[in-house]
C-alpha cells in the first residue's frame, strides 16, 4: 500500500491565503488577452471607452498589488483531495480555509474589502473579516489536492439563475433570454458558466466550477467548433453578443468574452440549467499540495498588459460638484462624458436605509444633500500614503427602492452608480428633475486615483457602507440617465443590436 502524501495544515492555509491576495491584483492572463481581443474590435466609443478603463486599471493593479474591484468578493475554495492524502490537522476545512480568508482579507500591505455579513436574516452586521470562505470539497483519486480559488463579486452572483427546462427545450434560447434580462449588474464583458444536468444543487455548482476553466472563445472561434458542446458555446456566444448589451451595458459588439459549459447526467424527466456570469473583476487561480510545501504563485510579467490611455478622444466636459444646479444638469444627454471635480458624498444600501428611516421619523440627516451628488461605493480601507482604497460604484438598481423618499426629502441632484436604472427609478427620477451617472465597474483604482481627500462624515458603525465625504479631480463618468428619464441603458443596446458578426456553424 502506498505511503500517505502528508500535507500540512500551515501549507494549506498559507497557500489559499496567497492565493486570495494575488487574485485581487492580477487578472489570469488569458483574460487580458480576451478583452484586449474586445477592445481592438469594439466599433461603439462609449464600450470602448469603458473596456479602456478596465484595462488600464488591471495593469495599474497588478502595478500597484491593490484590488481591481473595491468588491473584493467572498472566497470560494474549491479542493479535489487525493484520497491517498492526509492533512495533518485535527481541524476542520472550513476552520483551516477561514483562517486563510482571514489571514488574506486582513493583509497589512493589501487589506481586503470585508463583505460577508453573519446572518443573512436577522443580524446583518459585517463579520469584519470576510468570513466564512464558500468550501467545497471533493475525494478523488490521486495523491494531491487541486485547488481552485476565486473571489465572486456580489453584482455579478446576484444575477444567478436557475431553471428546469423541459428536456425537449432549447439551452441556448432560454440563456439568451435570460441574458437579456439581466441588466449590466454584472459589469459586462464577462464570462457566462453554464451547468447542465446534474439536479438543481449540482447544476448551480457545474456552473459555478465552469467559471475557472481557462478562456479559449478566440482559439475556438478561429478554428472552429468539433463537439457539439463546442458549437453550443459558440451559438451562444454569438447570440448574446448579438444583443448589443456591450461593456457596462452601454451598448456595443462584445458582452461576453466566453461561454464556459458543463454538464452531468440527469434524470429523465428534467433538464436542470443553472446560468452565473463573471464580471470584468474575473479573479481566480489553480494550484496543487503534493507535500513538498506551499504553493508559489509567480508574478506574471507585466508585459502581459496592454498600455492603453485612460480616456478616448470623444470630447468631455468637465462639472464643478460645488456648484450643481438644476439648470445645469438639464443640459446633460445620455452618452456624454463628463469629469467631475469638487464634493462628493457616498452611500450605499446601508446608508439609504438610515436616511429613509430618519425622514420617516422627520429626524435631520448627519449629511446636506441639497444640490449634491451622492456616489454609491463602498470602497476598500487605506494603506500607506492612499487617500482612499480602490473605489468603484456598486450596482445602482439596489437603491432604486430609496428614490421616491430620498430624492424629493434632500435636494440631491446626482447620484453615481453603475448599471442601469429600474422603469420605476427612470419615473421617479424624470419626476425629480435629477442626473444618474455611471462609472466603469472594474476601473476601482483607477478610479480611486481622482479622489484627492476623503473623511467619514457620518454612521461610521457601518464600516464600508458610512457616508464618505470625498473631495474629487476629474473623475470621469458617463450620463446614463438625464433629467427626462431618457437612459443610455436603453438606446445603447438598441443601437448595437444584431451588429456582432455570428460564427457560422456548420
Amino acid at each position: 500500500m502506498d505511503t500517505a502524501t502528508v500535507i500540512s495544515e500551515n501549507d494549506l492555509r498559507q497557500s489559499i491565503s496567497e492565493a486570495l491576495q494575488f487574485v485581487s491584483y492580477y487578472h489570469p492572463q488569458d483574460f487580458i488577452e480576451h478583452l484586449f481581443s474586445a477592445y481592438e474590435r469594439e466599433e461603439a466609443p462609449a464600450a470602448k471607452n469603458a473596456i479602456a478603463q478596465i484595462l488600464q486599471n488591471s495593469r495599474m493593479s497588478a502595478l500597484g498589488h491593490r484590488p481591481m474591484c473595491q468588491d473584493t468578493g467572498t472566497a470560494n475554495v474549491f479542493l479535489k483531495v487525493g484520497i491517498g492524502v492526509r492533512i495533518n490537522s485535527m481541524r476542520s476545512l472550513q476552520e483551516i480555509v477561514d483562517d486563510a480568508v482571514r489571514d488574506a482579507y486582513q493583509a497589512a500591505d493589501n487589506p481586503l474589502r470585508a463583505s460577508m455579513v453573519r446572518d443573512p436574516l436577522f443580524d446583518r452586521s459585517n463579520t469584519g473579516d470576510n468570513t466564512p470562505g464558500i468550501v467545497h470539497v471533493e475525494l478523488v483519486a490521486g495523491n494531491a489536492i487541486e485547488v481552485d480559488v476565486s473571489a465572486k463579486g456580489g453584482g455579478s452572483e446576484n444575477k444567478a439563475k436557475f431553471a428546469v427546462l423541459d428536456p425537449g427545450e432549447s439551452v441556448s434560447d432560454w440563456v439568451v433570454k435570460t441574458v437579456e434580462t439581466l441588466g449590466a449588474g454584472w459589469c459586462p464583458p464577462g464570462i457566462l458558466g453554464i451547468g447542465v444536468g446534474g439536479s438543481v444543487e449540482k447544476s448551480m455548482l457545474l456552473a459555478k466550477e465552469a467559471l475557472n476553466e481557462p478562456l479559449d472563445m478566440t482559439e475556438l472561434r478561429a478554428k472552429g467548433p468539433s463537439t457539439e458542446a463546442e458549437k453550443l458555446r459558440v451559438e451562444i456566444y454569438d447570440r448574446v453578443n448579438a444583443l448589443g448589451i456591450g461593456a457596462q451595458g452601454l451598448g456595443g459588439l462584445t458582452s461576453l468574452l466566453d461561454v464556459k459549459l458543463r454538464s452531468f447526467p440527469c434524470h429523465a424527466a428534467s433538464l436542470p440549467v443553472s446560468l452565473i456570469p463573471n464580471c470584468a473583476a474575473t479573479r481566480h487561480v489553480h494550484f496543487r499540495l503534493d507535500g513538498t510545501g506551499p504553493a508559489h504563485f509567480p508574478a506574471p510579467s507585466l508585459a502581459h498588459w496592454p498600455q492603453i490611455g485612460q480616456m478616448s478622444s470623444e470630447p468631455f466636459r468637465r462639472i464643478n460638484l460645488d456648484d450643481l444646479s438644476r439648470e445645469m444638469i438639464s443640459g446633460w444627454a445620455p452618452g456624454e462624458t463628463l469629469l467631475l471635480s469638487g464634493t462628493l458624498y457616498t452611500g450605499r444600501d446601508a446608508a439609504h436605509r438610515r436616511m429613509s428611516n430618519a425622514i420617516a421619523r422627520n429626524e435631520a440627516l448627519p449629511v446636506n444633500l441639497l444640490n449634491k451628488a451622492i456616489y454609491y461605493v463602498g470602497p476598500v480601507d487605506p494603506v500607506r500614503d492612499e487617500i482612499i482604497g480602490p473605489a468603484g460604484p456598486t450596482t445602482a438598481t439596489r437603491m432604486d427602492r430609496y428614490l421616491e423618499t430620498v430624492l424629493p426629502n434632500t435636494g440631491l441632484l446626482v447620484m453615481i452608480g453603475k448599471a442601469e436604472r429600474s422603469p420605476a427609478a427612470l419615473e421617479t427620477i424624470a419626476k425629480n428633475r435629477v442626473a444618474y451617472l455611471v462609472a466603469v465597474g472594474g476601473a476601482a483604482y483607477l478610479v480611486a486615483q481622482a479622489i484627492k481627500s476623503a473623511r467619514v462624515a457620518a454612521w461610521p458603525d457601518l464600516g464600508m457602507e458610512a457616508i464618505y465625504e470625498l473631495k474629487v479631480e476629474d473623475m470621469p463618468v458617463m450620463v446614463a440617465v438625464d433629467t427626462l428619464g431618457n437612459s443610455i441603458h436603453q438606446s445603447g443596446p438598441m443601437l448595437w443590436r444584431g451588429r456582432h458578426k455570428a460564427l457560422a456553424l456548420t
